[in-house]
């Protein structure tokens, strides 16, 4: 196993000359037969070793016992050792967590602070080649992406330094003969043996009987493990590309948006990376409680035939579709105040999107448009009033027949939903409405001019021009 271990560490480049080195050590036969290979490459690789264990305060006695077995086991090996001891049902209780979660986030805790405390650029972990066989099938009956599929990465970042795990390549029936070879007698966990555990359901159920019909089970998966975690990782770099090419990051108000029709110039497989790392960003790495059930309403909203629509997701995340554009946020909670407030010659009113409205008095007609407004001081009573929508709103313009909605208005307008309710309407001393603004022009304010002219000027915020 030792040869099978050092080729590992060289071809996945794991380790450097003379780093300081955390093992995770628990007194189980994997972290045991772990604890003693580093033992032997340590003054080869020039290695300085600091065991840790943890007692997770879940088997009395018993945990207490494996922490000092592994404290004096390391006395004998000569091998720098830290130990502590975790309330994990308390915090268990206290955050609403299952015990192995409760337990995980404890241990690695713990882990990330000796690593700091030891300026430690290593975290080795146990898994092994049957931890990455349970944990893809595992993760295949629950149902998940390609990129679960990879199964236990060998490394990643952590505590600023890395996880590594050499012993992936290797199995338990090897690691167990390793510790008969070498007179290692570790010590035995009962709990492992617990099958309403889902992991130690199929340690003990499952894989067994997929190990009865292919022996080999353990060197595929491992194999199909590498060539999805390879093929996985020229994808997310395209899917980086593409939410850099279309997606907008507003990082103070941690919000996305891109427009659905460049979305879908790319292919299926890249926008469905797209998605996933706009999770990721915006929970921080965090979004288990995502499943692909989410990511079908993702795609359903991408493809329907839908002008307005919002999902209500985990952690109070909201996907948002307003005609052509998708926007994932988290301020659905804001309603934008109503207002109203007159308008005399002279007078300036800035809005709450920090655009601006101004009313002075002319001789000189300039060209109207979308942003002008003129009227004849014969066709309107002052002061005018700049306010939001009201129920029962609605207006009428040149060679239209009758009058319509406001909300009808907005809708053939494409105006997002959001931005309905703050829209600046601007109306007369008698309710009468002479500008949607930007959008629709009364008919109020045409025919013949007197000489004096009311312009009215709409300037939008400094920042967006």
């Amino acid at each position: 196993m030792k040869t099978a271990v050092d080729a590992f560490i060289e071809r996945n480049r794991l380790l450097e000359q003379g780093q300081t080195v955390l093992i995770a050590v628990s007194g189980g036969p994997d972290s045991m037969a772990l604890l003693h290979y580093f033992k032997t490459i340590r003054e080869p690789w020039g290695l300085s070793l600091i065991a840790a264990s943890v007692d997770h305060g879940l088997r009395g006695a018993a945990s207490i016992e494996d922490l000092t077995f592994v404290k004096e086991i390391c006395k004998k090996w000569n091998i720098d050792f830290v130990g502590t001891s975790v309330d994990v049902p308390a915090y268990k209780k206290q955050h609403n967590l299952n015990t192995q979660e409760a337990a995980r986030i404890l241990r690695y805790q713990f882990f990330q602070e000796e690593m700091n405390k030891k300026r430690a650029g290593i975290l080795v972990l146990g898994h092994h080649g049957d931890d990455q066989a349970e944990t893809m099938m595992m993760r295949l009956v629950r149902g998940t992406t390609p990129g679960g599929l990879t199964g236990i990465p060998v490394t990643r970042d952590f505590a600023g330094g890395k996880i590594i795990r050499p012993f992936l390549g290797v199995t338990k029936e090897e690691i167990l003969a390793y510790c008969k070879e070498h007179h290692i007698h570790p010590r035995e966990d009962h709990s492992n043996k617990d099958t309403t555990y889902t992991r130690n359901y199929f340690r003990h159920k499952i894989l067994p009987l997929m190990k009865a019909e292919n022996p080999k089970l353990n060197k595929h998966l491992w194999k199909l493990s590498q060539d999805l975690k390879e093929d996985e990782e020229y994808l997310q770099q395209q899917a980086e590309q593409l939410l850099e090419k279309v997606a907008v990051f507003e990082k103070d108000k941690k919000n996305i948006s891109f427009s659905v029709s460049e979305f879908n110039t790319f292919p299926i497989a890249l926008q469905r990376r797209a998605f996933h790392l706009i999770l990721n960003y915006l929970y921080d790495g965090n979004s288990e409680d995502f499943s692909y059930i989410h990511e079908q309403q993702f795609f359903d909203f991408l493809t329907r035939d839908i002008a307005n629509g919002k999902l209500d997701w985990p952690g109070g995340l909201w996907l948002q579709r307003n005609y052509g554009k998708i926007t994932f946020h988290f301020n659905s909670a804001y309603k934008p105040a109503s207002y109203s407030s007159e308008l005399g010659i002279g007078d300036t009113y800035r809005l709450p999107d920090g655009s601006e409205l101004s009313v002075k008095l002319t001789t000189c007609t300039k060209k109207e448009d979308k942003y002008t407004l003129t009227c004849d001081m014969t066709h309107v009573e002052l002061p005018l009033i700049v306010r939001t929508r009201r129920p029962g709103d609605r207006m009428t313009w040149k060679g239209l027949n009758g009058s319509r909605k406001i909300k009808d208005i907005f809708i053939d307008q494409k105006v997002p939903k959001e931005a309905r309710d703050s829209w600046p309407i601007l109306t007369d001393r008698n309710g009468k409405i002479l500008w949607l603004v930007g959008l629709k022009k009364s008919t109020a304010c045409s025919g013949e001019t007197s000489g004096e002219v009311l312009e009215v000027n709409y300037s939008q915020p400094k920042e967006d021009r």
